[in-house]
């Protein structure tokens, strides 16, 4: 072959190599791509960091804020019944002096929930997933013995005392559980109680009482209630328009709407820590020197607003246990990315400041 026969052949040969690689590189870039996109829809980022820590905070759920057991700043939502009335009040410290002060109460953020579908995903740490295991993974199923549907979350529950965090007025005994930082402290993937119905019921047997048409019934009267003023405090079985209480688990029979089964879930999970003295009742007249434990759940205690995926921050942005999603949730759902949920908790907080 001529020498001028040979150097055509590499010039060839050259682009065929360039084009290829060329090429490889295009498939790989738009395999991470597609790859990250993928990773968003089933782990989406809740874009906490930066100023939605603060925007997306609905801070008109403080109020109302009472001083002296009288209301001092009025406000859109309730105070709980049997919230203190007394106008001073006395702790002991660590030696047992008692010091004297006057009685406070308001609307506190204490924690956050993150109810997923991914097993180990966080959207709070910006869609950081702990561990690629497809155990435990939920959503909404269809059955097929029956046609109905079946619903599972997971929850992570952290620790989010915003005001504390901020450095605000709240004083140390104030603060039930003593958390000052975002902190993790519980996760549904390692209890079996979560995603098992049989080892649930030995953390609350009472379930099989309301096992029953009639006990159910009785939730549509809490549900009315609370969706109009508050919850009812006696049908505690009920989490107003929601649905059962019981049992304790991530399990739902049902085919109603996201917003709906990941508050309902996060009732139980309240339900759950209350039971196993991880979460405090913080109001009344034995909660103002420090939380209490408190087997029960406090429904009057709590209330949620949304941060992912459609934050509830404007007008009034926060609602009861129970209260009818068609009056603050239904629109908050984006198809793929906004299938996950982020609430922000408060709870209403009684306390001696001195």
């Amino acid at each position: 072959m001529s020498l001028s026969n040979q150097s055509g052949l590499r010039a060839i040969l050259s682009v065929i190599i360039l084009v290829s690689s060329l090429a490889a590189q295009a498939d790989s870039t738009s395999s991470s791509s597609s790859t990250t996109d993928s990773s968003k829809l089933l782990c989406p980022d809740a874009n906490f960091w930066g100023k939605g820590m603060l925007t997306d905070v609905c801070w008109s759920c403080l109020f109302p804020i009472r001083l002296l057991g009288f209301t001092a700043f009025d406000g859109d939502n309730f105070v709980p019944d049997g919230a203190t009335e007394q106008s001073l009040c006395s702790c002991s410290g660590k030696d047992g002096t008692p010091s004297l002060g006057v009685t406070a109460g308001a609307w506190l953020p204490a924690r956050m929930v993150e109810v997923v579908r991914k097993p180990y995903c966080s959207p709070i740490l910006g869609g950081t997933s702990f561990n690629n295991s497809v155990r435990l993974w939920g959503g909404v199923k269809e059955t097929e013995n029956d046609g109905s549907d079946k619903t599972f979350y997971n929850y992570h529950y952290w620790a989010f005392p915003l005001y504390a965090i901020l450095d605000l007025f709240v004083q140390t005994h104030c603060n039930a559980g003593g958390l000052r930082n975002l902190d993790m402290m519980y996760l549904s993937e390692l209890d079996p109680t979560w995603n098992v119905d049989e080892l649930a019921f030995f953390l609350n047997p009472e379930a099989v009482i309301f096992a029953n048409p009639l006990a159910l019934a009785a939730c549509t009267v809490d549900c009315a209630k609370t969706t109009a003023d508050k919850p009812i405090t006696s049908l505690w079985w009920c989490a107003g328009c929601w649905g059962n209480l019981y049992p304790f688990s991530g399990n739902i029979a049902s085919d109603a709407s996201a917003p709906r089964d990941t508050s309902l879930l996060t009732a139980r999970l309240l339900s759950s820590l209350h039971r196993k003295a991880l979460a405090h009742k913080t109001y009344g007249d034995d909660a103002l020197c420090g939380g209490q434990i408190y087997p029960m759940l406090p429904k009057q205690q709590y209330k949620l607003s949304t941060l992912f995926p459609v934050a509830e921050s404007e007008g009034r942005c926060c609602h009861s246990l129970g209260e009818s999603t068609f009056r603050w949730g239904e629109h908050r759902t984006i198809p793929g990315v906004g299938e996950d949920y982020v609430y922000l908790i408060w709870r209403y907080t009684d306390c001696c400041l001195f």
